[in-house]
């Protein structure tokens, strides 16, 4: 049985290994590299999570 631990990649990475996942916890974002899940997590406050998904590329 698959444990739920909240991590999940883009449904847009398909089966790429590189890539990184996402969990939302309360007030923060956590980041991390999908081919070394036990290694490091960045965190980011929500509202930085969401400013930094709201800007364009230029």
């Amino acid at each position: 049985m698959k444990r739920r631990t909240g991590w999940f990649k883009s449904s847009h990475s398909a089966e790429n290994p590189a890539c990184v996942e996402v969990r939302f916890v309360p007030d923060t974002t956590d980041v991390r590299d999908s081919k070394n899940p036990t290694g490091p997590t960045l965190s980011f406050p929500r509202g930085a999570w969401t400013q930094f998904l709201g800007r364009r590329a230029r």
